[in-house]
């Protein structure tokens, strides 16, 4: 089945956001927290407009904020966060969100309640990234810094900062900040098992994959996958004009080494030859696994007469291997027929004049090549 076509990236978002998807999703994370940013600072824009925050102060925050995110931004898509252990640069952003929260909170005065929903955000925005030990080291950071800040503040203006209201305030956030430590924690659990799952079936499906197209004696391509890899060469052929040349190949004889040291032996045999045939044959070549001692061999972009001397190649290095089984050597020998596709030929057709020209090389004696 082919995978779901995904339409193409808008030029413009991929030279914004990147062509990476994971760099992506970096890109859009950062982008979203400068977008909030900017948000947060219009907020504390209107409480200057009403007098409820210094203008030069809140100036200085907004701008940092915008700088900060910003940057931030431009260093993700440079490539250079790559270089991390967290190319997300989460750890960084969390840590200047929540002293940028409590700045926030120290010079918007009555408006300062609105600081809470902005500390909220950037902790969900470290839930979905962090590590629970992270995300519980960044709710007791801000735990802390928020409550230092309410003391100081309460101490040097009780008349706006009132200290009952921030005890109050302060045990919001006692009770609130080890709520999300501990949803980051069950996230961070999901998220695992999504992960091991991910991996389990990748796993499955490769095993289902070598299953469907892999011998599971020799390694080698299955027959019903042989058969997929030769049509596949006709139908090229037929776009490009080269033709491809067919080789069946038998082991000589091997129903006498297992009547004589039995089916274990005939196995390493089997997987000796195709280990041994896999470092002889050409690159492009292909070889397959047809059934008992049988193999399909095929030879791309290859006249019959330059494909008869990699199969005698491949028959001369067969006949030098000895197999050790239970310390003596067997010595065997392989039969080939050799054709070479015509056009308009069904594979069917090319394949059943290979094993015609197989039973020719038996007749003749076994252990040559007979190309038909």
């Amino acid at each position: 089945m082919e995978p779901p076509h995904r339409p193409a990236p808008h030029p413009l978002l991929e030279l914004l956001l990147s062509a990476d998807p994971r760099q992506r999703i970096r890109l859009a994370q950062c982008g979203m927290a400068f977008l909030l940013n900017l948000a947060s600072g219009l907020v504390i824009a209107y409480f200057v407009w009403r007098d409820m925050a210094p203008l030069v102060p809140a100036a200085w925050l907004i701008g940092s904020g915008l700088g900060v995110y910003g940057g931030c931004f431009l260093f993700l898509r440079s490539g250079h966060n790559l270089r991390f252990s967290d190319p997300s640069l989460t750890a960084p952003q969390i840590l200047f969100g929540l002293l940028y929260a409590v700045a926030g909170y120290a010079i918007c005065g009555d408006g300062r309640g609105a600081v809470f929903p902005m500390l909220m955000v950037v902790l969900v925005f470290g839930m979905f990234e962090l590590p629970p030990a992270a995300m519980r080291r960044a709710g007791l950071m801000a735990l802390v810094l928020f409550g230092s800040a309410m003391a100081m503040l309460a101490w040097l203006q009780p008349q706006v900062y009132t200290p009952a209201v921030e005890l109050g305030h302060f045990l919001i956030l006692a009770v609130t900040l080890p709520v999300f430590a501990r949803l980051a924690g069950e996230l961070s659990r999901l998220r695992e098992a999504l992960r091991r799952q991910k991996a389990d079936l990748t796993e499955a499906l490769t095993r289902i994959q070598d299953l469907a197209t892999r011998d599971e004696l020799t390694g080698l391509a299955n027959r019903r996958h042989m058969q997929q890899i030769v049509e596949l060469e006709r139908t090229r052929g037929i776009r490009s004009g080269q033709t491809f040349c067919l080789a069946m190949l038998d082991v000589d004889h091997f129903k006498r080494i297992n009547d004589t040291h039995g089916h274990p032996a005939g196995d390493r045999v089997l997987r000796h030859f195709a280990r041994e045939a896999l470092g002889t044959i050409r690159g492009s070549d292909v070889l397959g696994r047809w059934g008992g001692e049988e193999f399909l061999m095929m030879l791309p972009d290859t006249r019959a007469a330059l494909a008869k001397l990699g199969v005698e190649r491949l028959r001369l290095r067969a006949e030098a291997l000895r197999v050790d089984v239970d310390g003596q050597l067997l010595q065997f020998t392989l039969s080939a027929g050799l054709v070479e596709h015509l056009a308009g030929e069904s594979v069917a057709d090319t394949i059943a004049r290979a094993d015609r020209a197989l039973y020719l090389a038996k007749q003749q004696g076994r252990n040559c090549v007979v190309v038909a």
